[in-house]
């Protein structure tokens, strides 16, 4: 078989939203719907096609994103659910990374949420268009103009109601689409598969026409023809309302707002059609950038199979055993047995097998060409950012930002049998997560993990217990804390030692002195030719990265320093790679532990949903946790609380905060910076 489909007919989009806002279910939906599935997955029933790992179907949330494919309108749409909940957000990020188009679900009755706005901005940073779906409107205290109007302040672009909800009461009964005029409702009896498009019921004509007149006029403001149009009275026509639309999703000026409710199987269908017509095939994204190792020089490739193959490696899976490497194909085509290129490795690579996915289901394919998802085996050195291509023509693409992991947990194995399956397991899924880090305390025997979160972690270990038999004792999750100077200092270290029959030599001055938070560790060479040979600079600036790993307080790493190389000095004969390596990792170790070193800690952002009622007690605790409580939102019945909170002070929060709130609040964490400890 072969993806070989017309570039203007791919639709290549995510399905991303802050937990719990119906995002898989909506997709379960789109699957159904598109005939790909024959019996609908529920969250709650852990049978979900894409929440297909076992933590997901028992937790019910979505922990890996999954990528299947399904075609409507003889368009191919490439979906890929992602996780809501934060310490997964990687997931989000690597996906928004390929994708040309992004269904952002909110909850009626929630809001814009925490995740919400994490999600939205990470589509942003991408240029990724969107189309927002505001889900649940079944739900007791659903309100979808206050969730548009909550849009509207939150985010940096225009909200396009495209519907209206018909509800009886708390009963949803169908949606009024503006542009074409209609009242469309779903048959019950059919599962939504069958439904209708009717006149819009007389007692909601004037409501329809008034927010009608709205869209019209909104779009009026950016678009030339309608705006004549709307002027001179003229009828505009339902393709003309359609075309606008769909110019100023793709400039990310506007986003059109549908509605409807995934669990009753309500609004489902319009969200394809939406896709179709307001959301970018490949063609229609801008050239994809990236650097030529060679020459060091932008090239561009368009979204063709005429020019050179590129492709990114967004995600790498173990699946049975077999490694699969997700990529997206900007350019090009490949064929199962052919020979690809590593541009960040600089290794060739082999295209074993070429596969189609659905969830975790697979089709073969035979070839793979632009604007394609495919997963692909039998690239061995291949890792989650890194680019393939052709040889004679190497591009490396902009890679994916990783987060720095927050939390981190000493585990133990049981056995000698259960180390050598740790070790196996744990090289596995590095190289499926690149926010989790692991090392091993020489001190204590003892592995520590280290990820974006106590889940996160608690999802690591699940996994090496199941899917690898591994067993093993788990300590309390500690913080990943940082060091840094406060005062600037000035050292020289001088080794000149014989090991060996050989003398080794080397000396070095440097200059170590703080720099502001969030501005890591920066080196700057001032050494001269006549002073130190050049072919010495590279092995002190890896000595002095490789010693700011370990700080001289606990052996975290350094950060927020700046360290100058301002002088040295060389003997013909004895100055060597290792002289020079010792001296500068003695020079720093010294230097920094003369600067008053301090520990940073991790302080995260902290955003609580609480009723008003419970809203004392709880920045009551807050201020006990040593939060700093930064901004109170009321929306009616519900308070938004946002802190910055030392994340030590974070372990146990949710029980604490289920018993002060009676089970009604809900809250997520994320890392915002490292400072001082108080």
């Amino acid at each position: 078989m072969k993806l070989t489909q017309k570039l203007s007919k791919i639709r290549n989009i995510g399905i991303i939203a802050h937990i719990d806002a119906g995002k898989t279910t909506v997709t379960e939906r789109l699957l159904f719907y598109t005939g790909i599935t024959y019996k609908m997955g529920e969250v709650h029933n852990g049978a979900a096609v894409m929440d297909w790992m076992p933590q997901e179907q028992e937790r019910g949330i979505t922990i890996t994103s999954a990528v299947t494919t399904c075609s409507w309108r003889d368009r191919e749409i490439h979906i890929i659910d992602t996780p809501g909940h934060v310490d997964f957000t990687i997931e989000v990020e690597r996906s928004l990374r390929v994708l040309d188009g992004a269904v952002v679900v909110f909850c009626a009755v929630g809001g814009v949420e925490p995740q919400s706005e994490t999600v939205w901005r990470q589509a942003d940073k991408y240029h990724v268009p969107k189309i927002a779906f505001i889900n649940k409107l079944d739900r007791v205290g659903a309100d979808y103009f206050s969730t548009i109007e909550q849009m509207r302040e939150r985010f940096n672009s225009i909200p396009l109601p495209l519907h209206i909800p018909l509800r009886d009461r708390e009963t949803l009964i169908g949606i009024i689409d503006l542009i074409s005029e209609k009242f469309i409702s779903w048959d019950r009896e059919t599962l939504g598969v069958t439904y209708s498009r009717n006149d819009i019921p007389e007692s909601h004509r004037d409501e329809a026409r008034i927010h009608r007149e709205k869209l019209i006029e909104t779009l009026a403001d950016h678009d030339d023809g309608i705006a004549e149009n709307y002027l001179e009275g003229r009828p505009i026509a339902e393709a003309d309302l359609i075309k606008a639309v769909r110019k100023l999703t793709l400039s990310l000026t506007a986003v059109p707002v549908l509605c409807g409710s995934a669990l009753r199987n309500m609004g489902v269908q319009p969200i394809l059609d939406a896709v179709v017509d307001f959301l970018p095939s490949p063609e229609e994204v801008p050239p994809i950038e990236g650097v030529n190792p060679l020459t060091g020089g932008t090239e561009r490739r368009l979204s063709s199979s005429k020019e050179p193959f590129a492709a990114l490696a967004f995600k790498v899976m173990n699946d049975e055993g077999r490694k699969l490497t997700y990529i997206r194909i900007y350019s090009g085509d490949i064929k199962v047995g052919s020979e690809v290129y590593n541009a960040n490795r600089r290794l060739p690579e082999r295209i074993t097998r070429l596969l189609k996915m659905h969830a975790n289901k697979r089709e073969r394919v035979d070839v793979a060409g632009a604007g394609n998802i495919v997963a692909v085996i039998g690239l061995k050195n291949t890792f989650t950012g890194e680019t393939l291509c052709t040889e004679q023509h190497p591009i490396i693409l902009e890679p994916i930002e990783f987060y720095e992991p927050v939390i981190s947990q000493a585990i133990e194995p049981k056995t000698p049998d259960d180390q050598e399956r740790l070790a196996l397991a744990l090289v596995k899924f590095q190289d499926e997560d690149p926010t989790l880090k692991v090392k091993y305390d020489s001190e204590t025997s003892q592995t520590i993990i280290s990820g974006m979160g106590e889940l996160h972690l608690e999802i690591i270990i699940d996994r090496l217990i199941r899917e690898f038999r591994t067993n093993v004792n788990v300590g309390k999750p500690r913080v990943v804390y940082r060091e840094t100077m406060e005062e600037a200092v000035d050292v020289e270290s001088t080794f000149a030692r014989e090991l060996g029959d050989k003398k080794q030599f080397g000396h070095v001055v440097l200059h170590l002195e703080p720099t502001p938070r969030g501005s890591d560790l920066s080196i700057a060479n001032r050494l001269t030719a006549d002073r130190v040979p050049p072919e010495f600079y590279m092995a002190i600036e890896e000595s002095l990265r490789d010693a700011a790993l370990s700080g001289s307080i606990a052996g975290y790493p350094v950060v927020d320093v700046a360290v100058t190389i301002m002088d040295g000095s060389f003997r013909e004969g004895e100055s060597t790679e290792m002289g020079y390596r010792i001296a500068a990792s003695t020079a720093f170790s010294d230097g920094f532990s003369k600067g008053r070193p301090i520990l940073l800690e991790p302080i995260m952002t902290v955003d609580i949903i609480t009723p008003v009622e419970f809203m004392g007690d709880v920045i009551g605790n807050i201020n006990a946790r040593k939060g700093d409580i930064k901004k109170i939102l009321n929306k009616g019945p519900i308070s938004d609380i946002k802190a910055q909170v030392p994340l030590k002070q974070m372990f146990g929060y949710s029980t604490d905060l289920r018993s002060l709130t009676q089970g009604r609040a809900i809250f997520t964490m994320q890392f915002l910076r490292y400072d001082k400890m108080n």
